[in-house]
């Protein structure tokens, strides 16, 4: 079943499922479901509160999850199932070696960072964070994280709402323009490169 099956069949449950899932380690697109959801909201299907809730709360006990994963079997867990979604050694010391660095910081700003955020939890166990500084600091990042996302649902389902129309009677216009738009990009960064090359070799001579 798709992700999006699975919020329009379980609703405020499924975006908690998926939100859940994904914050214990599995690729799933958790922004995206927020975003879904936030648009599903613009057309009355959702209400904020329950589905801003159903966010929080599915990547709160995800991250308590992961959390004591990290904290009571530490870190040849976290490699042995790393492998599975690309969590390499390396990696793993480099993330920890920002996490230990800017602890708190890290804990709230990577929550805004797919790939990242997945890790967090589980260094914070391993690293035997006090408990109740994680999950206050988790907590206020899931709010804010699950919030942005959502309310930004929202304005992009109205923009889409207020404006399908004329994108609808208007896409050859609007297909000209994007291609226009690629072509010019190409073109310039084909300028760029090619200046950039008679720069250097002015400077050999």
């Amino acid at each position: 079943m798709h992700f999006q099956e699975i919020i329009h069949h379980y609703g405020y449950f499924g975006v908690f499922l998926i939100i859940l899932v994904e914050a214990i380690g599995f690729p799933f697109p958790a922004e995206t479901t927020l975003t879904l959801s936030g648009i599903e909201w613009s057309k009355g299907v959702f209400h904020l509160v329950p589905v801003w809730l159903a966010g929080c709360l599915g990547n709160l006990i995800g991250s308590a999850i992961a959390y004591m994963i990290g904290w009571y079997l530490g870190r040849p867990i976290v490699l042995y199932f790393g492998k599975f979604i690309g969590i390499t050694p390396a990696k793993l010391d480099a993330a920890n070696q920002r996490f230990q660095r800017y602890e708190l910081w890290v804990v709230f700003i990577a929550k805004f960072i797919a790939g990242v955020r997945i890790l967090i939890p589980y260094l914070a166990g391993i690293n035997r964070m006090k408990p109740w500084l994680f999950f206050v600091f988790n907590t206020i990042a899931a709010v804010v994280w699950s919030g942005v996302f959502i309310i930004a649902g929202r304005y992009i389902g109205e923009f889409v709402t207020k404006y399908w129309p004329f994108f609808k009677h208007h896409v050859v216009l609007l297909i000209l323009v994007v291609v226009v738009l690629i072509v010019l990009f190409v073109w310039f960064r084909i300028w760029e490169h090619r200046r950039s090359k008679g720069s250097k070799h002015d400077d050999t001579n």
